[in-house]
């Protein structure tokens, strides 16, 4: 029995920087060249034995199409069934195994994944999610950061015991669900890519791994990790299949929870299935969802212009904007806006955009033809639309070698239009410029324009301002920044969620989760029994 685990340090504290000439760059480049040469054969991994289904995807890199990362095989609904029993035959061994011990192959895993397997699998994120290199190492590190830390609050949740008395002994077993947990993250994030089938598995779930098409190559890794850490065969398995085979584990009688990052209109379909079969499952499932966002930034006439303008940037534009908590949208007081677009148009035609492979690129491309399609269409209606927008710079795409979308500023005179209230996950920044005197007014604005409530940010140096910010946004983010990009959020520090369109707001990088996926049975045991029914008031 492990007595204590120390308090994590974030691995994000220690990322590697490739600089320019360094060995570390150099070898960086060596591993993604060797990836490149080498594709893949990824099979379904179903109670430890790898399955090779009949249909098969190529996983190809966003920004160079012409290179396949690998052949991923597929499930349909036979190996889901598979994996579902293969879950369930792993659960008991899984569930009862000392907590130490289950601890103990997540934090070896996070020990090979921050050392000796990381440049393998920065290149892995690098080439199949187009993240430059300094994108990559955050997403990597904070996965190390999600399973030390989830060790961390796994030992503390097992620490919590209830009150004891005299004569009686009371504890918690805290068992896992019931049955198996389905984990569906999406592509843009190979931490929780990580984190949503190993969440629940740490404090001993079975789970089946749903991830994400266009990403494969790189969620495979993670899986390859967790294998050579020693995670024993059933307890998580890796199974690609196609959201019309869904239905065989949305309706089997074991599913006893869902870990879901992904769209609103997805989980919406989602809950509205388990809401059918409710009486056809041993136990209620718990659905823990995280949504998106449209995100914002909003800008006191106090606030630092520059220091605003560069959020602005990084906050909208890094990975592409395709983070649910990237900025989407912004306020900007009229006092300030002459100067924030000088900085914009001077600024954003200098990003560099293009195959990240090059490390001379800041932006690659976005992740398919499909996410491709769908920003183009809202770059569209922004030019189809001059009395309502305006494009102060930017706006280009091309897909002759990838999917590339040019970083875009939008101005637009209608604060509720579809710039401003729909999420878009690409690289557009709509901007609604308001009158300095209607500040407070604006806030109830931005808090009533979008359904979405994740993440947004306020720029003042008035303090009074950042106060009226954080009443008037109370429901509008669940993370919530004052002179800091809406992006960024490191577990245990920015424990991470919102509510609203936003999801269920469960707190990734927190004790919240876990609990999420734990069912106490409370225990009390009596040290001398009674030998009498009788109670004092029956006395005579």
């Amino acid at each position: 029995m492990i007595a204590k685990i120390d308090h994590p340090v974030n691995d994000v504290n220690s990322i590697r920087q490739y600089l320019p000439d360094s060995a570390e760059r150099r070898a960086l480049q060596a591993e993604i060249e060797r990836a490149k040469r080498s594709p893949l054969d990824i099979p379904l991994v179903i109670g430890g034995r790898e399955v090779r289904g009949a249909e098969t995807v190529d996983v190809v890199s966003p920004h160079d199409r012409s290179v396949v990362l690998a052949k991923a095989h597929v499930a349909g609904p036979a190996e889901l069934a598979a994996g579902a029993e293969s879950a369930l035959a792993a659960h008991d061994a899984w569930a009862n195994r000392d907590w130490a011990s289950r601890i103990a192959i997540f934090q070896k895993a996070a020990t090979l994944l921050a050392g000796p397997r990381r440049l393998r699998n920065i290149a892995a994120i690098m080439l199949n999610q187009s993240k430059n290199p300094y994108e990559a190492e955050i997403d990597l590190a904070e996965l190390v950061d999600f399973w030390n830390f989830n060790a961390f609050f796994a030992r503390q949740i097992y620490d919590m015991q209830p009150d004891q008395y005299p004569g009686e002994a009371n504890r918690f077993d805290w068992r896992p669900l019931e049955g198996f947990v389905l984990a569906i993250p999406p592509f843009n994030f190979y931490s929780i890519g990580g984190n949503l089938p190993t969440a629940p598995a740490i404090v001993g779930n079975v789970t089946i791994w749903k991830p994400a098409r266009a990403v494969i190559a790189a969620n495979y890794e993670i899986f390859r990790v967790l294998q050579e850490a020693g995670l024993p065969a059933g307890v998580v398995n890796f199974v690609p299949f196609s959201s019309r085979d869904a239905t065989v584990l949305l309706d089997h009688p074991a599913l006893a929870g869902i870990h879901f990052t992904g769209s609103y209109a997805s989980l919406v379909q989602i809950w509205k299935r388990v809401g059918q079969n409710v009486e056809r499952y041993r136990n209620f499932p718990r659905i823990v969802g995280e949504t998106g966002g449209k995100d914002f930034i909003f800008m006191h006439p106090s606030a630092d212009v520059r220091g605003t303008a560069i959020n602005l940037i990084r906050g909208a534009f890094e990975y592409q904007g395709q983070k649910c908590s990237a900025c989407s949208r912004a306020y900007i007081p009229e006092s300030r806006w002459p100067e924030v677009a000088r900085i914009l148009r001077e600024e954003v035609p200098r990003l560099p955009v293009g195959p990240v492979d090059d490390l001379g690129h800041w932006m690659g491309a976005v992740i398919d033809e499909g996410s491709f399609t769908n920003i183009g269409g809202y770059l569209a209606r922004a030019r189809e639309d001059p009395e309502h927008y305006e494009v102060v710079v930017g706006g280009e795409v091309d897909r002759s070698q990838g999917w590339f979308v040019r970083p875009t500023v939008v101005r637009t005179t209608d604060p509720q239009g579809i710039l401003m209230s729909e999420e878009i996950f690409g690289p557009i920044l709509t901007v609604y410029v308001y009158p300095d005197a209607k500040f407070e007014e604006t806030l109830r604005l931005c808090d009533r324009t979008s359904p979405y409530a994740l993440t947004g940010s306020i720029f003042a140096q008035d303090r009074d301002a950042v106060a009226a910010a954080e009443r008037a946004l109370r429901w509008s983010a669940g993370n919530f920044y004052i002179n800091d990009k809406p992006t960024g959020a490191i577990v245990g520090r920015q424990p991470f969620g919102g509510a609203r369109r936003s999801g269920t707001n469960d707190k990734a990088g927190s004790i919240v989760n876990l609990l999420r996926w734990l069912t106490p049975r409370n225990i009390k045991e009596t040290a001398v029994l009674p030998d009498d029914w009788r109670r004092p008031f029956l006395a005579h």
